[in-house]
């Protein structure tokens, strides 16, 4: 990484979070500055490298930080330090400012409600196959700041949470993709408005001659395009495949209008970059998507099985749910605030819903009277039941449809655990 000066050098750093995230950021900032750190919870596996560094909430008040790096999983209004921060907000920074106060790397960043890893890892391998140097990084699963071996012609392809724009005052990016915006994380946000602020922070501080891409079709995006005044260029993209593309694609990852819609964003962008079309339709014939994000886990007899976990709202299912064929929808967990199931009445009759776990009432009040419902202790008890009702279905093709339209923890830690259970459930069915 270069060494432009920065206020990121020879300071002292308070790093609040000591998850991936914040371990990454420590690793790189320690170099430079003196860093504190701190975290509501301290985890017993961390180094003793880290461990020497840890400060009490005592000390905190008594230390004239230069800034405070938030990690994204810092509730700002349900921390220890909330009075702390509260007093500090103009020296609030993420791991995203600092990566961009030592690199001016060309960046694709891309947020979204939904979407988001789908189109990072499928741009990624577009410009891997015009042997282009690509990192992948941020929300995906691999923090901004753990990149290595980075070259003045890497690309970075960054996917950016709602979390990791909030607190962000410096970051830019040449090329922005908001995928989608609906109603999502108000737990957090509170409303509606912040929550489209986070995202929209992205073009906010976009330069002359940055670009931004955004759906044609979403009106909460189009409605705040013509509030806010943008710097770079708009591009509104149509999730309508060009006619001398499609019939070159291969690939059932991308029937759903959902995957349609990211991957549009990706041929957009490849044209600007000047991808080989033989490249791109290759890269995307390819591509199997991302575990337990509309996985395709089972297709044979005139059963479809898909194992959509990362699924934790209805909008992010909703597109599943658009279908001719009988879907067994596998619903259950913590529900998002503030979600709203909206869904033509005309797919109603194709859908039964097995809700599963012990939040089952918010299901039952969004769904009664538009499908027919089961609820259902546990997952298994779920699937027996879609099983067992199955056997009286001569429909020519059954989805069995695992998308939760709700957060794990009530009991798993994360959609990737949930998504790796089910899979293990469904095998003795099949």
């Amino acid at each position: 990484m270069s060494n432009n000066s920065n206020i990121f050098k020879n300071k002292k750093i308070l790093i609040y979070g000591l998850g991936k995230s914040g371990i990454s950021t420590f690793n790189f900032l320690k170099r430079y500055n003196e860093v504190f750190l701190f975290d509501d919870y301290l985890k017993n596996n961390l180094s003793s490298n880290v461990k020497k560094n840890i400060i009490s909430q005592k000390k905190i008040d008594k230390i004239k930080f230069d800034s405070i790096i938030l990690s994204p999983g810092i509730d700002i209004n349900k921390c220890k330090l909330k009075k702390f921060l509260l007093i500090n907000l103009g020296i609030i920074y993420t791991d995203f400012d600092i990566f961009y106060s030592f690199n001016k790397n060309t960046c694709i960043t891309v947020t979204g409600t939904n979407g988001k890893s789908t189109t990072c890892k499928l741009l990624f391998d577009v410009l891997k196959s015009q042997k282009f140097d690509v990192k992948l990084v941020g929300n995906i699963g691999y923090p901004i700041l753990s990149a290595k071996k980075i070259k003045k012609t890497s690309i970075f392809v960054i996917e950016a949470s709602s979390y990791q724009l909030e607190y962000s005052k410096l970051f830019k990016s040449k090329y922005s993709i908001i995928t989608n915006i609906s109603p999502d994380h108000l737990e957090r946000h509170r409303n509606l408005k912040n929550y489209i602020s986070a995202k929209f922070k992205l073009f906010k501080n976009q330069d002359k001659n940055s670009i931004g891409l955004v759906p044609k079709n979403n009106p909460l995006i189009q409605s705040v395009l013509k509030k806010k005044k943008i710097n770079g260029k708009i591009i509104k993209v149509n999730n309508e495949i060009d006619k001398e593309l499609i019939n070159l694609f291969d690939n059932q990852y991308f029937l759903s209008n959902s995957n349609k819609e990211n991957l549009s964003f990706v041929i957009k962008l490849a044209k600007i970059f000047k991808i080989k079309k033989t490249n791109l339709i290759n890269a995307v014939n390819k591509f199997k998507g991302l575990d337990y994000r509309q996985q395709i886990v089972f297709n044979k007899k005139n059963i479809l099985v898909i194992n959509d976990s990362k699924s934790t709202s209805y909008s992010a299912s909703i597109e599943m749910l658009k279908s001719k064929n009988q879907i067994y929808w596998l619903i259950g967990g913590i529900p998002k605030k503030g979600d709203q199931f909206k869904l033509s009445k005309k797919f109603y009759q194709n859908i039964k819903g097995y809700i599963f776990g012990k939040n089952y009432s918010k299901f039952v009040n969004d769904l009664k009277n538009k499908i027919k419902l089961k609820k259902f202790i546990n997952l298994s008890k779920a699937l027996d039941a879609v099983f067992q009702d199955m056997k009286n279905d001569d429909s020519p093709k059954k989805i069995i449809l695992f998308s939760p339209s709700a957060a794990s923890f009530d009991s798993f830690n994360n959609f990737e655990e949930r998504g790796k259970y089910f899979n293990k459930l469904i095998k003795k069915y099949l």
